[in-house]
């Protein structure tokens, strides 16, 4: 499959290039590196939330979720009582799922408690920068011995919706590996 120009003549990843969503993230977010504590659990949080549904509902739905989450400031989230998930569960600005609005808040609990931070943990498993770029969708994984470890131990330390494809999914949207196409634009 080659990369085909979108309207503007960039070659993007094809996902990149399906809706206006897409390649405004595509272009200017995903595989980009992200570091910061409330920046990293937020990218947990939405990839948690996106397990079962598209990206795409996640990316139209994520003010409303910084809206409901606080910012996704973790002492705050961390803060949260069984009145905040029952006010987030009526919300229809997020996805109104009790295991993940409740894994989201421990999720924070654990991340406030870390020692070393979120940041340190989640960049200790960063793929090989040489790994050579894929040429087509099917070179890229959906998941890695370093997304297995990283599940293991955030599992471990834990944190809550989180195997090992969810795990892929954080660090190709984090930056720790570049799974843009070898000739999209962005890589």
């Amino acid at each position: 499959m080659t990369l085909q120009p979108g309207p503007d003549g960039l070659l993007r990843c094809p996902w990149g290039e399906s809706t206006d969503d897409y390649r405004a993230y595509h272009d200017t977010e995903w595989g980009r590196p992200v570091h910061g504590e409330d920046q990293l659990y937020e990218r947990i949080c939405l990839e948690a939330f996106q397990s079962g549904l598209s990206w795409l509902t996640i990316l139209r739905r994520r003010e409303g979720f910084r809206a409901a989450f606080a910012g996704f400031r973790i002492p705050e989230v961390a803060a949260f009582t069984e009145q905040d998930v029952e006010r987030l569960l009526q919300d229809p600005g997020i996805i109104r799922n009790r295991l993940k609005i409740e894994a989201a808040v421990a999720n924070a609990r654990v991340a406030r408690e870390l020692d070393g931070g979120l940041d340190a943990l989640v960049w200790a498993y960063a793929g090989d920068p040489d790994r050579p770029a894929p040429r087509t969708p099917a070179d890229v994984p959906a998941v890695t011995p370093e997304s297995t470890a990283l599940a293991k131990e955030l599992k471990k330390r834990g944190f809550r919706f989180v195997g090992p494809t969810t795990a892929y999914a954080l660090m190709q949207s984090c930056g720790l590996v570049n799974d843009h196409l070898a000739e999209c634009h962005a890589r």
